[in-house]
């Protein structure tokens, strides 16, 4: 190999490396904001259930302006496909060495990498039944009274909604432990600890949020009439 080869192969290399590092810096800081920010958004407004069901609907389906359906659409979907992307390219290029080395951090590395898999299943079938098909489809948005009834009658959904919002609240929880260290917010143990305790109250409390509004989705459902098959 000539020096000219050589040069041109280690800059090859440095670029590469240099993409790949910039990538993982987005699509970290992508998780937080805007797509976590959204999320608790999101979560928070389904607890709306409680007041009625025209609160809900307004608080979760309604836009006053079509303009401000596609510029959240994009706010959230863009950032989605962007780190819904890079994660599958990590699922490729690394593999948990849990069995080799029984630490913790494996073992929370491990569970990052599978409830991604979930979430991207649940997040799949949740955007296309709540929210494409309803409004490409059926040309409106989501009934409320047709998700209590689903939520309420049907098993399945149900569980569907309790194991997806589970993986989201680990992944998101989690995923701010590592934002802040991939970043260097948390450069120090004291920092680091302190990070720990903040992605689990942030599990927590996402998690406590999203069951109590399932619950609340199930309780309504009661009202309406089962769905048909």
């Amino acid at each position: 190999m000539t020096t000219t080869t050589a040069h041109e192969a280690h800059t090859s290399h440095s670029g590469a490396s240099r993409g790949a590092f910039v990538r993982s810096k987005l699509a970290s800081l992508l998780a937080i904001v805007p797509l976590g920010v959204w999320t608790l958004v999101h979560v928070w407004n389904n607890l709306s259930v409680y007041k009625s069901a025209d609160e809900w609907q307004r608080d979760v389906t309604g836009y006053q302006h079509p303009i401000s359906l596609v510029i959240t659409s994009f706010i959230v979907l863009a950032p989605l496909l962007l780190h819904t992307y890079w994660g599958l390219g990590r699922l490729r290029t690394s593999r948990p060495n849990n069995l080799r080395y029984g630490y913790f951090e494996n073992l929370k590395y491990a569970l990052q990498r599978l409830s991604a898999l979930g979430v991207l299943a649940f997040l799949g079938a949740h955007l296309w039944l709540a929210f494409l098909h309803p409004r490409v489809v059926e040309h409106h948005p989501e009934p409320f009274e047709g998700l209590a009834a689903e939520m309420h009658y049907a098993p399945a959904t149900l569980l569907v909604y309790l194991l997806g919002t589970l993986g989201v609240a680990y992944h998101l929880g989690n995923g701010l432990y590592s934002f802040a260290w991939s970043w260097g917010i948390a450069a120090s143990r004291r920092s680091l600890r302190g990070f720990q305790i903040a992605s689990v109250v942030l599990f927590v409390v996402l998690l406590a949020m999203s069951w109590g509004a399932i619950y609340g989705l199930w309780s309504a459902g009661g009202a309406f009439a089962a769905p048909l098959d």
